[in-house]
């Protein structure tokens, strides 16, 4: 229906009309994410500090800004993207690991659409045909007075309906008493009166409007989160009537409810996991998108509402999709396709480089999540440099800091809460230092309980000289190390050689057996062709998934059929080509510190990730860290006894210098990527 009739209430209704909408002039963009330096003291020369030469006694001042988009920490890319989407009314959808700012992105766009156009929605009984309830649509604002102004002359009416049902009553009972006499009749007669009238008033009730979509109190463009909403709440419901006749019936447009589509409309529709919507919302949701409208049936085949479907309800939203990686997958390509059409698909970045202006961002961080959650201690310049590092920490790379802010803030809040319980009047470093520790990852604990675990039954072999053993190293999740013995051993074969393997290994794993099986062959003066070598990784229960023990395996094997002992005071990483080049992996700091608790002196890690190394401090005396490029590198250092050790370094020296002599005129420049 249109929206311009406005005969049902008056047209001063006293809103303040807002001016409209007008394209923002290149060059004159808000300025998103802006310099910390533009509001606080910076010292130039000290911009190397943590802190990025911010000068603050505390979070207390810094200044947190007013919109989120500006709130947002990283994300150049992404938010360019939100403010052209919004600008434009694009659609965007966002993939990226947990806690990158997706969400906060969704809301900030929000906030960036004009609230003039904003539209309150009101379903209405439809005479001709109840089942189909037809739809208007007006400014918002107007829909409750639209719906008050019903409601008042209902009120009207039905005050003049019992007025005449009353005199009809009188003078029914009168004339029974005075002129008949018939006592019973005239009571008969009162009664049939009065249920007629009250079954014909329902008529009038069904003749108020159901608001459906109410904008009034917004005093941005909506913002609705539909993640893992079902149909229902997605797509809009009709509720189930039990009274379907008897005059007992609840009027079908007063049985309708909206959806999250509905209620988006002029807004934003925000969709996280979009994978796990179902295919059959996903293709609903596709039509709402394409058509801009969509209408409203109920859900269930079983319930009553599935009879009703109302005209079609506005549905001009912007969506925002969200995932992880694995959320393109399940999505529906045809869906994909809408929003890539017509929109953007923008990948969140899980590190930025560290700079002090990052740095300087990082502290208004931590401000907005005190500001944010109401009840914590402001935190001060130490506390907030503990923060920093360890953002450095859990980004992985030299150089960088990490984007997944979720998790930082969770241990800005555990900090806070100690400090808080000790009635602290700021948040210090001790304090997150103690929150650290409190908030480990469940991986994280299980490692721990499983380091202590191996050193009550001597499973963690960090001293002497092993034939065939190597203490490897692993990661539990994505922040948890763990050692992780492999043990080989050369036996006799019943028909031709091979390498057998076990400890639940994955795809990957079992392709870099078979590469360093290559290199064994290569490397080795032992006929192994009459051989079998058996590889166990020792108690790996939740399996083996990539190739970072590559250069363990290629150890625990050479030691093996040369009969050279390993020293166990050393433990390595490391993936291995197949011409024993020592390659990148990733989780290099997480190993090293569980290598240090679990009392190993020495660890082998590849060139590459000597950059990415960022270990505690407490573990920095505990552990000595060799870098190595080649296979040769990490038996010399690992193989214990001497002239064995000597007489076999010198031949794959030799094998190497001759390999790489003859493939020098081919071998390519790029490094390659951590495993």
């Amino acid at each position: 229906m249109s929206d311009n009739n406005a005969d049902e209430v008056p047209s001063e209704d006293g809103e303040v009309e807002l001016p409209a909408d007008q394209p923002v002039p290149e060059g004159t963009e808000p300025d998103l994410g802006r310099d910390v330096s533009a509001d606080m003291v910076v010292d130039d020369d000290a911009t190397d500090d943590l802190l990025g030469g911010l000068q603050i006694d505390s979070t207390a001042d810094i200044e947190v800004p007013d919109r989120l988009v500006d709130q947002v920490i990283g994300q150049d890319h992404a938010r360019d993207i939100i403010l052209k989407a919004a600008k434009q009314r694009r659609h965007v959808m966002m993939i990226g690991s947990p806690g990158t700012g997706k969400s906060m992105l969704a809301k900030a766009m929000s906030q960036l659409l004009p609230r003039e156009e904003l539209q309150d929605v009101l379903v209405y009984h439809n005479p001709d045909d109840g089942n189909e309830p037809k739809i208007r649509t007006v400014p918002a604002g107007k829909g409750e007075q639209i719906v008050e102004a019903h409601k008042e002359e209902a009120r009207k009416r039905n005050q003049m309906r019992s007025f005449l049902m009353w005199i009809i009553i009188a003078i029914v009972i009168g004339y029974a008493l005075l002129i008949e006499g018939a006592v019973l009749l005239g009571i008969l007669a009162a009664g049939v009166i009065y249920l007629a009238f009250r079954y014909s008033s329902r008529g009038s009730d069904a003749m108020i409007p159901n608001l459906l979509v109410n904008n009034a109190d917004h005093q941005t463009a909506p913002f609705e989160d539909a993640t893992g909403a079902h149909a229902g709440a997605l797509l809009g419901d009709v509720r189930h009537d039990p009274f379907q006749s008897g005059g007992m019936e609840t009027p079908s447009h007063d049985r309708v409810e909206a959806g999250g589509i509905h209620k988006a409309n002029k807004g934003v529709l925000f969709v996280d996991e979009i994978n796990t919507l179902d295919i059959r919302s996903q293709q609903k949701l596709m039509t709402a998108i394409q058509e801009g409208e969509f209408s409203i049936t109920g859900q269930s085949e079983r319930s009553s509402g599935a009879m009703v479907q109302t005209e079609p309800v506005p549905t001009d939203f912007v969506m925002v999709a969200a995932g992880n990686m694995d959320a393109m997958e399940n999505m529906h390509p045809a869906l994909r396709s809408r929003i890539k059409g017509y929109g953007y698909e923008v990948y969140m970045d899980d590190t930025i480089e560290d700079t002090p202006e990052m740095r300087r961002k990082y502290s208004r961080f931590i401000a907005q999540e005190v500001e944010k959650d109401g009840r914590l201690p402001h935190f001060d310049r130490d506390a907030v440099r503990e923060v920093i590092l360890t953002a450095q920490r859990r980004a992985g790379r030299k150089g960088h800091l990490t984007l997944e802010l979720r998790n930082l803030g969770g241990l800005v809040r555990v900090a806070g809460d100690i400090a808080r319980a000790e009635d602290a009047d700021y948040t210090t470093r001790d304090h997150v230092l103690r929150a650290k520790r409190r908030s480990r990852s469940i991986e994280q604990q299980l490692a721990d309980e499983y380091i202590e675990r191996r050193k009550d039954y001597d499973m963690t072999v960090a001293e002497g000289d092993v034939v065939g053993r190597v203490n490897g190293l692993a990661v539990m999740g994505e922040d948890s190390g763990i050692v992780m013995p492999v043990m080989a051993e050369v036996a006799p074969s019943q028909g031709p050689g091979e390498v057998i393997a076990t400890g639940k290994l994955q795809d990957i794993a079992q392709e870099a057996v078979q590469n360093v099986s290559a290199i064994i062959k290569k490397f080795s003066d032992e006929d192994i062709s009459q051989q079998d070598i058996h590889i166990q990784y020792v108690q790996s229960y939740e399996g083996v998934q990539g190739d970072s023990a590559s250069v363990t395996m290629a150890t625990a094997v050479i030691s093996a059929i040369e009969n050279i002992p390993v020293d166990q005071s050393v433990a390595m990483t490391g993936s291995l080509s197949v011409r024993g080049d020592v390659l990148p992996v990733g989780g290099v700091t997480h190993k090293i510190e569980a290598a240090a608790k679990a009392g190993v002196d020495t660890v082998i890690i590849p060139a590459a990730n000597l950059q990415d190394v960022m270990i505690e401090d407490e573990f920095k005396d505990q552990i000595e860290i060799i870098p190595v490029s080649h296979i040769s590198e990490v038996l010399d250092v690992a193989l214990a006894g001497e002239p064995e050790k000597d007489s076999l370094v010198d031949r794959l020296k030799n094998i190497t210098g001759q390999a790489l002599e003859s493939g020098s005129g081919s071998r390519g420049h790029g490094s390659p990527s951590p495993q």
